[in-house]
C-alpha cells in the first residue's frame, strides 16, 4: 500500500462516519417530527358520540369491529366541485351511500363485508323494516351504527365516515390509486368513462367509480368496486413514501382533519392499525343475500338469513 493510499483509508472511515452520524441525526428528527405530527392529528380529528348503550346492545367479542361509511353528503363542496365530481347537485339529506364492516381479528386475517345500502333490515323506532340507508338518513351515524349492531349482532368498537367531496380528496392527496378493471365503464350520471384494464385513478375517477351502477350486476359490481379501492387507498396510506412526500402528507393532513369524522374513542394508532390492516392481505367479500324483493320503500336487497348468520358470528 502506498503513503497515499494509506492516508485516503482513514479519511474514507472518517467521511462515512461523518454521513453515517447524518442519517442518525436526520432520522431522529423525522421521528420527532413524525410523533409531534401524530399528537396534533389527534387533538385535531373530527369526533362525535357515534356509540351508545341501549337494550339488546351486543356485547364485546374477540377482536375489533369498524364501520366505515361513505356518505353521498354533499356539504362544503363549491357548485363548481360538485359538477367536476358529477355529483348531481343536491338531492336532500345525505344517505350512506357506502357501508362496509370490517372486522380485525386478534390473529388472522381482516375481514371486510360490504352491507348493500338497499339492505331490508329492522331500524329501530321505526314500526317496519327499511333500506339500511334509510336509518342513516333518519338518524345519521348513532340509528345506522346501531341498526348494523342489531342486524349483524356485533358490537362495533369505531366508525370513520367520509363524504363525496372528502373521498376524492383522500385519494388525490395519496397520489391517486390504481385499479383493474375486467370491462370498460361508461356512466356519464357518475362522472366515468373508463376503459378495460388497469389504470391510475385520480380523486373523481375514483369517486365515480365507487358509485357507478352502470354494470350488469349493478350495486354488487359497485360494492366490489368500493372494497377493491378501499384496498388500494390504505395500501397507499400504509406506504412510507406516500407519507415521506411533505405534499402528500400535507394534503392528506387536511383531508382527514377537513373531511373524515369518527367516533369520540378513535385514536390516531388505532387509524394506522385499519390501514395496515386493510393495506394487506383480506378477506373481502358481501354479505350472504337471498334475494331482491319490491316492497312499499322499493326494491330491497333481502339478505339469507342462515347463512348472514354463520358469517357474521365467524367474526365473534
Amino acid at each position: 500500500m502506498t503513503s497515499a493510499e494509506a492516508e485516503r483509508g482513514p479519511g474514507l472511515f472518517r467521511r462515512l462516519l461523518r454521513l453515517a452520524r447524518r442519517l442518525v441525526v436526520l432520522a431522529l428528527v423525522l421521528s420527532v417530527a413524525a410523533v409531534a405530527a401524530a399528537i396534533v392529528l389527534e387533538a385535531k380529528l373530527r369526533r362525535s358520540d357515534v356509540f351508545g348503550d341501549y337494550p339488546g346492545r351486543p356485547e364485546s367479542a374477540g377482536g375489533v369491529n369498524w364501520l366505515l361509511v361513505g356518505s353521498d353528503s354533499r356539504v362544503g363542496l363549491s357548485d363548481r366541485r360538485q359538477e367536476q365530481l358529477a355529483t348531481g347537485g343536491d338531492v336532500g339529506p345525505p344517505r350512506s351511500d357506502t357501508v362496509l364492516l370490517v372486522h380485525q381479528p386478534g390473529s388472522g386475517q381482516t375481514v371486510v363485508v360490504s352491507l348493500p345500502r338497499d339492505s331490508f333490515v329492522p331500524i329501530p323506532g321505526e314500526p317496519s323494516r327499511d333500506k339500511l340507508n334509510t336509518a342513516y338518513a333518519r338518524g345519521g351515524a348513532r340509528l345506522l351504527a346501531q341498526t348494523v349492531e342489531l342486524a349483524t349482532g356485533l358490537r362495533l368498537d369505531h366508525y370513520a365516515e367520509i363524504g363525496f367531496g372528502g373521498l376524492a380528496d383522500v385519494v388525490d392527496a395519496v397520489g391517486g390509486v390504481d385499479m383493474c378493471l375486467d370491462e370498460p365503464l361508461s356512466d356519464p350520471l357518475a362522472g366515468v368513462d373508463l376503459p378495460k384494464g388497469c389504470q391510475h385513478l385520480d380523486g373523481a375517477k375514483a369517486l365515480g367509480l365507487s358509485r357507478s351502477r352502470a354494470t350488469p350486476r349493478a350495486d354488487l359490481d359497485r360494492m366490489l368496486h368500493q372494497r377493491v379501492l378501499m384496498a388500494a387507498l390504505m395500501a397507499k396510506l400504509d406506504s412510507g413514501w406516500t407519507l415521506a412526500n411533505p405534499l402528500r402528507a400535507s394534503a392528506l393532513w387536511r383531508a382527514l382533519v377537513d373531511d373524515v369524522s369518527f367516533d369520540d374513542s378513535a385514536h390516531v394508532w388505532q387509524l394506522a392499525s385499519l390501514a395496515k390492516a386493510l393495506g394487506g392481505p383480506v378477506e373481502a367479500t358481501v354479505v350472504p343475500i337471498g334475494g331482491f324483493e319490491d316492497t312499499d320503500v322499493g326494491n330491497v336487497v333481502v339478505w339469507d338469513k342462515d347463512k348472514a348468520k354463520a358469517l357474521f358470528q365467524s367474526m365473534t
